[in-house]
C-alpha cells in the first residue's frame, strides 16, 4: 500500500529473535498510523490485564505515513506499550530525527517484547537489523551513549534511557536525539526493565509514495505557507515558554503545586527572558521551518549547562519553576539538562518536587525542602534518578506516596502527574483530563482557549462561536471533536505545533496536511473520514484501559483541582465534582461509550466490529 512498507519489525529480547510481521492493508485505512496501529497491534496481540513489567509488555516504537517524507511536522514518532504509571495502555511523543530515520528503516514501527538478561542495544541500519551487547553502555548518561552508538556505527539517530530507566524509577523517560523526549508514561524505565539500553537507526529505504515527484514541491509550499502565520514566527522565536507571562495573567500558569495560578516571577522564567539571556541557538526537527527548540548555554554555582542537552520548553518551565517557585531561568536551565541526562521526565519531577515541597511545609516529612529552593529541588533530582534519600521515595510515584502519608495534595490523575495546564480556568480540560485512559494529557485534550479568540468559524470541526473558558455550556461536545483532531495528528504522527495547535487560527492546517497525505497514500480524506479516524484510535486506548481494569468509576479529578485558585484571573472558581461528573455523562453519551467503553453498536459505526470479539465485557 503506498505510504506504508507494510510490517513492524518484531523483537524478542528473551530469546533474540527478531522478525517481521505484515500489518494488514485495512489497519491502516481503518486507523492510518502512529499510535492507531500499535494499539490495534496491542488489542490483538496483549492479554487482559497485562503487567507493565512483565515480559508480555511492549514498547512500540511507531511512525506514520508521513514519517520519511520530509513534510513539516513529521519529525514525530510515538512510542506505546503499557504503562508502570497507569498500568493501561498509553503512548507518548518525540520531535528530533529519529522519526524520520525509522521512516525510512523499511519498517512502520519497531515492537519489542521480552526481557534480555543482558543490557543490549537494537541497530537498525542498511546492514539489517541487530541485537548488540551495551553492557559497556550501562550506567551511561544518555549524551555519552549517543556519542559513543556514533562513533562506533557512523550516523545514526538514537533513543536511549539513562540512569533513571536502568533504576526503574516510574517517571524515565526515553530521550531521543539527546534533547527530546519520550515522557510522561515511564516507558524508560520499561526499557530499563527489558534492559534495552538503546535503539540506533540509520534508514535507508525509501517509502513507496503514491506521487513521490510531487512530494518535495509541496513540502516546500506548506512550510511558506506556515511561515506565513505570526504564530509561528513567535514560536520559533521565543519557543513554546514564549506563553508563560501570558499564561500568568490569564491566572492558569500552575503556581505552588496547583494553588494558585499566577507567579510573580513569570517574566524571570518567560522565553523571552530566555531568549535575552542563556539561548545559544535555535533547533529544529526533520523538515520543520519552525525552529522552536531551544539549546541554552550557561553555568550555574559552578555547574556548566550545555547546549548539547538543548534547553527547557513551557512545561519544564512550568514544572521546575512556577510549580516550585522557582524563578531562576539558570537553576531551571541545569534542572532541564540533569534531567534530560537521566532520562527522567521534567513534568513529572516537577510536579514530584512541588508535591514534597508542600509535604515539607506541612511537616508530613522531616527533611527541609522549602519554596522555591532550586539547590534542593536540583538534589531532589539527582537522588530520584539514582533512587536514594527522598527521591528515591518520589521516584514511586506521588501517588503511592500520597497513599503512605494519608495526604490529598498529590496532583495526578490514573497515576499521571498533571501537566502544566490549568483545568480551573479551562473547564473543558478538566472533562479530558478527568476522562482519559492514559491519565492526565495535554497533548490529546481539548483546551478551551483554542477558541476562546476565535479567529473565523472551523467548519471543518463544526465550530462557529467561540466559547468562554469558564462555560460549561457545550464542552463535551467541543472535547469530543478536538480530541477526535488531536487523536488524528496522532496518527499521522505530526506535531501538535503544526497541526491542531493552529486549528482555531487564521491558518487551519488540516484539509492542507490531507492534501499532503493523499501524494504520499493515495487515500483521500474527508474531514468526516479524518474525525472517524481519530475517534477509532481514541476508542481503541479505552477499550484496552478497560481490559487493564478501568471504568467509568475511574474518571475524575484530584481534590486540589476542585479547589477555588487563590489567586489571579482564574481565582474564586472550583470544579464542583457534581459539575463534572454530569458533564462526563453527556460526554460518554455522545461517544457512545458505556462504563467500560464504546458499546458494540458505536464500534459497528465506526467499521471496527471486528474488535469486540477481543474485549472483556464483564461487569456491563
Amino acid at each position: 500500500m503506498n505510504g506504508y512498507f507494510g510490517r513492524y519489525l518484531y523483537v524478542d529480547l528473551s530469546s533474540g529473535k527478531i522478525e517481521e510481521r505484515e500489518i494488514p492493508d485495512e489497519w491502516c485505512s481503518l486507523y492510518l498510523g502512529g499510535y492507531g496501529i500499535a494499539l490495534r497491534w496491542m488489542l490483538e496481540n496483549l492479554a487482559e490485564g497485562v503487567d507493565p513489567w512483565s515480559e508480555e509488555n511492549c514498547l512500540i516504537f511507531a511512525g506514520g505515513p508521513l514519517q520519511g517524507s520530509g513534510f513539516p511536522g513529521s519529525g514525530r514518532h510515538a512510542v506505546v506499550g503499557i504503562s508502570p504509571k497507569t498500568g493501561s495502555a498509553s503512548d507518548s511523543y518525540a520531535g528530533g530525527f529519529f522519526a524520520h530515520e525509522l521512516g525510512r528503516s523499511g519498517y512502520e514501527g519497531i515492537v519489542v517484547r521480552g526481557k534480555s538478561e543482558r543490557p543490549v542495544y537494537l541497530l537498525l541500519s542498511e546492514d539489517g537489523p541487530q541485537l548488540l551487547d551495551a553492557t559497556t553502555l550501562w550506567g551511561q548518561e544518555v549524551l555519552e551513549t549517543e556519542r559513543w552508538l556514533n562513533d562506533k556505527h557512523g550516523k545514526v539517530s538514537v533513543s536511549s534511557i539513562g540512569p533513571a530507566g536502568e533504576n526503574l524509577v516510574k517517571f524515565a523517560c526515553i530521550m531521543n536525539d539527546r534533547s527530546r523526549s519520550c515522557g510522561r508514561p515511564g516507558f524508560g524505565a520499561v526499557m530499563g526493565d527489558k534492559k534495552l539500553k538503546a535503539v540506533a537507526i540509520r534508514g535507508s529505504v525509501d517509502k513507496p509514495f503514491a506521487d513521490p515527484d510531487r512530494i518535495k514541491p509541496y513540502n516546500k509550499e506548506f512550510a511558506r505557507w506556515l511561515m506565513e502565520d505570526p504564530a509561528s514566527h513567535s514560536l520559533g522565536k521565543y519557543g513554546s515558554a514564549g506563553s508563560v507571562e501570558a499564561l500568568s495573567e490569564l491566572g492558569i500558569l500552575p503556581t505552588r503545586n496547583f494553588t494558585t495560578g499566577t507567579f510573580e516571577g513569570a517574566r524571570a522564567i518567560s522565553g523571552q527572558r530566555m531568549a535575552e539571556t542563556i539561548l545559544k541557538r535555535r533547533e529544529t526537527c526533520t523538515g520543520c521551518p519552525v525552529v522552536c527548540k531551544r539549546a541554552v548555554q550557561t553555568v550555574y554555582q559552578g555547574q556548566e549547562v550545555s547546549d548539547a542537552y538543548g534547553g527547557p520548553e513551557y512545561e519544564t518551565v512550568g514544572a521546575l519553576g512556577s510549580l516550585c517557585m522557582v524563578d531562576d531561568l539558570e537553576a531551571i536551565a541545569l534542572a532541564n539538562q540533569k534531567c534530560n541526562a537521566y532520562g527522567l521526565d521534567t513534568i513529572s519531577a516537577g510536579v514530584s518536587v512541588a508535591f514534597a515541597m508542600e509535604a515539607s511545609e506541612k511537616g508530613v516529612i522531616e527533611e527541609r525542602v522549602p519554596w522555591g529552593d532550586a539547590q534542593a529541588m536540583l538534589e531532589l533530582i539527582d537522588q530520584m534518578a539514582f533512587r536514594k534519600g527522598l527521591g528515591g521515595q518520589l521516584a514511586r510515584g506521588i501517588d503511592e506516596l500520597a497513599r503512605e502519608w494519608n495526604v490529598d495534595f498529590a496532583v495526578q490523575i490514573k497515576g499521571q502527574e498533571v501537566p502544566l495546564h490549568e483545568p480551573r480556568g479551562k473547564v473543558g480540560l478538566g472533562i479530558s483530563y478527568a476522562t482519559s485512559p492514559r491519565g492526565a494529557t495535554h497533548l490529546e485534550a481539548f483546551h478551551d482557549t483554542m477558541v476562546g479568540a476565535l479567529k473565523g468559524p472551523i467548519e471543518e470541526l463544526g465550530v462557529r462561536e467561540a466559547k468562554d473558558r469558564f462555560d460549561w455550556e457545550r464542552t463535551p461536545e467541543l472535547c469530543k471533536v478536538f480530541e477526535d483532531v488531536m487523536s488524528f495528528t496522532n496518527s499521522l504522527v505530526i506535531c501538535a505545533n503544526i497541526s491542531w495547535g493552529k486549528a482555531a487560527g487564521a491558518f487551519y492546517p488540516f484539509a492542507k496536511i490531507r492534501h499532503g497525505l493523499s501524494m504520499m497514500t493515495g487515500m483521500e480524506l474527508s474531514a468526516d473520514e479524518m474525525l472517524k479516524i481519530g475517534e477509532r484510535n481514541y476508542a481503541l486506548r479505552k477499550l484496552i484501559a478497560a481490559r487493564q481494569g478501568y471504568t467509568r468509576r475511574n474518571d475524575g479529578l484530584p481534590p486540589r483541582l476542585k479547589e477555588p485558585l487563590a489567586e489571579g484571573n482564574s481565582a474564586g472558581r472550583p470544579i464542583a465534582d457534581e459539575e463534572i461528573q454530569r458533564r462526563i455523562d453527556q460526554y460518554y453519551a455522545l461517544r457512545g461509550f458505556d462504563d467500560r467503553g464504546p458499546t458494540q453498536g458505536r464500534l459497528e459505526q465506526l467499521g471496527m466490529e471486528e474488535v469486540f470479539p477481543l474485549l472483556s465485557r464483564k461487569g456491563t
